[in-house]
């Protein structure tokens, strides 16, 4: 039975998280809260896992939840319960593709996704800065920021934006550094 409800729960996660691995937050929330197979606070860890292992967000947070519900088969149904529905509107997409690739009302659906998709990875950013940066269980104080994440959010931004000589380095060095600071600090 857990099976199929990881295969439903993650289905419906991939039909309805449009705008890529960011998209799927909300709904990661929502599952966490409904299901009780992880915290907020593992979610932040599988974010944190997530967007420094390659391959898609998305897909790794559902293999991770899968895998720590019920093993290895568990993150393949997750797994594929999240990408199914993306192959089956591929491939209804594309054998349509010719048919419908002019017209106004199908460019017009398109163009009416960006929205909800942007606000989905908006309201998918804020959930990361809340579970990272702030306390939220704490009243409004001194007790309500995190500061050592803040400390080292500060310090990412100042080496990426305004020091020369570490501005232009890859990304994947400072998402190394920051989960060596991280593991060392224990937050």
């Amino acid at each position: 039975m857990i099976y199929l409800q990881l295969f439903y729960e993650f289905f419906k996660t991939g039909l309805f998280a449009v705008g890529g691995g960011l998209a799927t937050l909300p709904f990661l929330n929502d599952m966490a809260d409904r299901t009780g197979w992880f915290t907020r606070a593992q979610l932040a860890d599988m974010l944190a896992v997530s967007e420094s292992t390659p391959g898609p967000i998305g897909v790794n947070m559902a293999t991770y939840v899968g895998f720590t519900t019920a093993g290895i088969p568990g993150a393949l149904i997750a797994t594929l319960g999240l990408v199914t529905p993306s192959i089956i509107i591929i491939l209804i997409v594309a054998a349509f593709l010719r048919a419908f690739r002019d017209n106004k009302y199908v460019n017009a659906a398109f163009y009416g996704l960006r929205p909800a998709s942007t606000a989905m990875v908006a309201a998918a950013g804020i959930g990361v800065v809340l579970l990272t940066l702030v306390h939220t269980d704490q009243p409004l104080g001194l007790g309500f920021f995190n500061w050592p994440s803040m400390a080292l959010a500060a310090v990412v931004l100042v080496l990426t934006r305004w020091v020369k000589p570490t501005k232009d380095l890859h990304p994947i060095v400072f998402i190394l550094a920051s989960a060596a600071v991280g593991v060392a600090l224990q937050f």
